[in-house]
């Protein structure tokens, strides 16, 4: 592959993209990163401390709630009765306060760094997240379920909508991302030569569609718990008693995805296939190390994956019900309802559970393939695969580990705070709008992707920073969150770091010889540049309009 692409003359943006990829590579692994920055944090905090670094801002906090003592029953110990408007709802009054930035390096810094390494990560709401939504989603992909329901969805689609079904499905593959790269996107290059179409532009939507949009989905994925978390933990540092739940952006991400499933499809059929024109070649037969589309693991003959796919159904349908009989019916019986208010959204059980439901429903879906297709043949089977689940989770939990530490030593300094407040305080002096400094945050996390392709460690690094500082200027977390998801996904088809690049590299070789990777980026950069500016429109659009990101959750602070 390096002589065949080396023999070709580069081009000014390939030759870029190789400057991009011998900087990428010297970057560290983002566990070495976060190590760098843990050390950075405790030099910057002796030496602000030191200084005598402080600020002194406004900030709201519960006021009193007035309370009855009552004496139920006839009993001497009073009880206090507590409105439910008041319990929920308490009175914030607001007061001057003063943040000191609190050095690492003390006697107090340093019996904090040895006593709270546990605490820091067990307390990480990120790490029981994963560790229970992968129980079922790890257990449905590798009994086979999730490429399933991929073929069968590509089959079935008639071919005037066959682009628009293989992006669709490729944006809703997020659930479980590598089913999507390791499955749609082969698929793609193969529907689109059944059907006497460019191969490369069946794998070029397919990877534009599931890596170029993965932070939007209509379903809630384990990806949304973690950087749910993260976004809470980190407005606990400007106000502790506001928090968003798991569904604070889903019709934001509901409509991203009808938006950017039309607009791939589009880009696709008007830009890509004319460029690569009429396919005339022939699929290689050399080996390249390319995962067949159908794992091995999972792997169930076409009968066995039809009684599979029935038997998922039903346990699907099984769940619904049995969510149904706990939520639908009036308080007391609806027992996912708030027992205070009956609200199926406010606080309420349900909203509180979902990430067991996801859990649940891949966890039961995942047996009931397994069982009808033969690719789960007892609970030892079962039990492997969720034990190679969390095997595969290693690398991603060890990192969890030291980003828990840099949070925790990042609160401890109080140097989100006073930065959020000088950085606000600097801002409101430059009447600079929330809006264009939205814009800016979309532009900069676009930027960072390039080196930090990752979901998870970028969102550590920004959240603490930017929550809090759109926070004072009355800009909403689920905001800044949406802000989030639309820059940190239309680069990753596009950088060297994509860890998923080279297998994408040796597929468009079966179908074109001497491709590389100038091939594959000069197919996705229109799918980058196009996405990028359109979403970030969309974003604005939404913004503009007021239209709630999510159940109970504004684009506004609420006044």
């Amino acid at each position: 592959m390096t002589a065949a692409v080396g023999a070709e003359k580069r081009t000014f943006t390939q030759r870029m993209l190789d400057g991009v990829e011998r900087v990428g590579n010297k970057v560290p692994h983002p566990v070495m990163i976060f190590l760098y920055l843990i050390l950075l944090i405790i030099i910057l905090s002796a030496v602000f401390a030191a200084f005598g670094v402080k600020v002194t801002y406004e900030t709201a906090a519960p006021g009193p709630i007035a309370a009855e003592e009552t004496y139920p029953g006839g009993t001497i110990e009073p009880s206090l009765e507590i409105p439910p408007e008041e319990l929920y709802h308490p009175p914030v009054k607001t007061h001057t306060e003063t943040t000191e930035i609190r050095s690492l390096l003390t006697a107090d810094g340093i019996r904090f760094i040895f006593t709270s390494a546990v605490s820091n990560f067990t307390n990480f709401g990120v790490v029981g997240v994963i560790l229970v939504a992968m129980i079922g989603v790890g257990l449905a992909e590798r009994a086979g379920l999730i490429g399933a329901l991929i073929r069968r969805l590509v089959a079935v689609a008639p071919p005037w909508s066959l682009t628009f079904i293989i992006v669709l499905v490729g944006i809703l593959s997020s659930i479980a991302s590598d089913a999507g790269y390791l499955v749609l996107i082969p698929l793609g290059a193969v529907a689109f030569m059944s059907v006497g179409r460019h191969p490369l532009a069946g794998l070029a939507a397919a990877f534009a569609a599931v890596g170029g949009t993965f932070m939007v989905n209509v379903l809630i994925t384990p990806t949304d718990g973690i950087i749910t978390e993260i976004t809470n933990e980190a407005v606990a540092l400007a106000d502790p008693t506001k928090k968003i739940g798991l569904t604070a952006n889903m019709l934001f991400a509901i409509g991203s995805t009808i938006f950017l499933a039309i607009l791939i499809t589009v880009v696709t059929e008007k830009m890509i296939e004319p460029r690569l024109g009429k396919f005339t070649g022939t699929v290689s037969n050399e080996p390249t190390d390319v995962p067949d589309a159908n794992p091995a693991e999972g792997h169930a003959d076409p009968a066995g994956q039809a009684r599979g796919l029935r038997y998922a159904l039903w346990g699907l349908l099984a769940v619904l019900a049995l969510l149904l009989l706990l939520s639908v019916p009036p308080r007391p019986w609806g027992i996912l309802r708030n027992p205070v208010t009956g609200s199926l959204v406010e606080d309420s059980p349900l909203m509180d559970s979902l990430i067991f439901i996801i859990m649940l429903v891949f966890l039961v879906c995942g047996l009931c393939y397994g069982a009808g297709a033969g690719t789960l043949r007892g609970s030892a089977a079962a039990m492997d695969a969720i034990t190679k689940t969390y095997a595969g989770l290693g690398g991603l939990i060890f990192m969890l580990l030291v980003i828990a530490q840099f949070i925790a030593y990042f609160n401890y300094t109080n140097m989100a705070t006073v930065a959020a407040v000088k950085m606000a305080d600097a801002l409101e002096r430059a009447s600079i709008g929330p809006l264009w400094l939205l814009i800016g945050f979309i532009v900069v996390v676009l930027l960072l992707d390039i080196i930090i392709p990752g979901v998870i460690p970028k969102w550590a690094i920004f959240a603490p920073i930017f929550v809090p500082l759109f926070l004072r200027l009355g800009v909403a977390p689920q905001t800044v969150l949406a802000a989030y998801r639309v820059a940190d996904s239309p680069m990753n088809v596009v950088t060297p770091l994509m860890v998923y690049l080279p297998f994408i590299v040796l597929l468009a070789q079966k179908y074109k010889k001497g491709a590389g990777v100038g091939t594959v980026i000069s197919l996705m950069i229109p799918y980058t540049i196009i996405i990028a500016v359109a979403w970030t429109l969309f974003f604005v659009a939404w913004y503009l309009l007021g239209i709630p990101l999510g159940p109970g959750a504004p684009v506004h602070l609420a006044s």
